[in-house]
């Protein structure tokens, strides 16, 4: 079991079986278990959740899933703390520590949450960093599974930018077995290490994982097309990018390359009319706020996990997930 959570494959071991457990957890919970209501391996302890960049899924998630869990939710914006200004990430890690039972952080450069784990003595769990982004990853995961059980033959396609998001996306499937396409414009490939250890996972799991510029070759046969804004928060200024997304657009020409049972997902907030047409977005197939919504679903298996294993473990085989 890893002590931090900066990338999903630092949970690769035992990703089915956190995925499993937030999926079980979440429908005892909303049945009235008396057990997964009085579940609370966060108790006495308060989780601190730093935020550089703005949210609305990753904050609300974490506040509530953490409360749900009986750990007291305590968010720091920027402004509140001397983080990277007058006190380094590492000493800012060492003193929040002290206090806390886990440490989230929503941040720019993936770097500063690297530095912030290797000094912390409580879990650190990356909200999102410029390069990988497995909370969203681990819930996009949780909704294909839910609405896909039966992996055989399943196909997840992206379509747009090489970003954070592509990147835990594409390991999160091969983690699992789980064929995967992207298609990105010349010029915004992924990262080539992450790829390098997405075919890894791909090769040892029997499943494919191909990249092209071609949006239509990525989602034909697709089960799941997925997309984000081409333009990310903090490149509000590289207005000349999205002349480079021409003809990535997921609209229903599009989507009719893919089979006959698609789901669309996006990891929100979606710039309608960009990278995705309103009659995409507000389909019968599109599942985004099940995506949303599994934010906090699947974040709470993971803080049980990595804050309390033994309790989240001993829950699991409570609900029969094989662990």
């Amino acid at each position: 079991m890893p002590d931090h959570l900066l990338a999903i494959d630092d949970v690769a071991e035992d990703f089915e079986d956190i995925l499993n457990w937030a999926i079980e957890f979440k429908r005892m919970w909303k049945s009235g278990d008396e057990i997964a209501l009085n579940f609370f391996p966060l108790a006495d302890l308060a989780v601190g959740s730093i935020y550089e960049k703005p949210s609305t899924r990753t904050r609300v998630s974490f506040e509530v899933g953490i409360n749900r869990l009986g750990g007291y939710p305590l968010t720091l914006l920027k402004n509140d703390i001397q983080l990277g200004k007058s006190e380094t990430v590492a000493d800012t890690a060492n003193v929040l520590s002290r206090f806390l039972g886990a440490i989230t952080y929503r941040c720019f450069a993936h770097s500063d949450v690297a530095e912030l784990a290797a000094n912390s003595s409580v879990p650190v769990l990356n909200a999102l960093s410029d390069k990988h982004h497995p909370c969203q990853a681990a819930a996009d995961l949780m909704t294909i599974l839910e609405h896909f059980p039966e992996r055989e033959r399943l196909k997840v396609a992206w379509v747009g930018d090489g970003n954070n998001v592509l990147h835990d996306l594409m390991l999160a499937c091969a983690m699992l077995g789980i064929d995967f396409s992207y298609a990105n414009p010349e010029g915004y490939d992924p990262a080539k290490d992450v790829v390098a250890r997405a075919k890894d996972f791909a090769s040892e799991n029997g499943s494919k994982l191909s990249g092209t510029n071609d949006p239509v070759e990525a989602v034909k046969n697709a089960n799941v097309i997925y997309t984000d804004v081409f333009v990310s928060m903090g490149e509000e200024g590289l207005k000349d990018k999205m002349a480079d997304f021409d003809g990535f657009q997921v609209n229903m020409e599009l989507i009719s390359n893919a089979e006959e049972n698609w789901a669309f997902m996006h990891c929100l907030p979606a710039h309608r009319g960009d990278e995705v047409t309103d009659a995409v977005m507000d389909h019968a197939n599109s599942i985004v706020f099940d995506q949303a919504e599994n934010r906090m679903w699947a974040q709470m298996s993971l803080l049980a996990y990595l804050v309390d294993n033994g309790a989240w473990s001993a829950m699991g085989e409570m609900m029969g997930v094989g662990i």
